[in-house]
């Protein structure tokens, strides 16, 4: 199949993806920071570079998006058609990355939590915000 745009639309659509500071990201620091928690963010000295680092409860939260890290079932999570093997190969990498990532940081003593951003969207967003300061005491 070939892609619905020419290159370098294709580049600059690619080129406006943030790896920090995104939706999901600000809506969660501005719920911690609401609720009397104060974190750091992107931290070099852990594996992976959490996006949220709460040090004082030895906490590392991702917030990853849905297509990016292959959420299973989750209609966020679709394979293009155009390229499907090198998607395919990109995601099961950003998996495996993770992975590595999570199992570094719980041999250092850190609790992982992994939040995707369909789970903040409107409708689960209270919800899962709230199973997040249930996880961090």
């Amino acid at each position: 199949m070939v892609d619905v745009h020419n290159q370098k639309t294709r580049s600059y659509n690619m080129s406006q993806i943030k790896g920090k500071n995104t939706k999901p990201e600000i809506v969660v620091r501005k719920f911690l920071f609401a609720n009397g928690f104060r974190f750091r963010l992107h931290s070099k000295k852990l594996p992976g570079k959490p996006d949220i680092v709460l040090p004082k409860y030895k906490m590392a939260i991702f917030i990853n998006g849905c297509f990016w890290h292959g959420h299973e079932g989750c209609r966020y999570f679709v394979v293009p058609q155009t390229r499907t093997e090198w998607w395919i190969n990109k995601i099961v990498q950003n998996r495996q990355t993770d992975s590595e990532n999570y199992t570094k940081l719980t041999a250092l003593g850190w609790k992982v939590i992994t939040i995707f951003e369909c789970k903040l969207k409107k409708e689960f967003r209270e919800v899962t915000l709230n199973e997040l300061i249930t996880n961090i005491y």
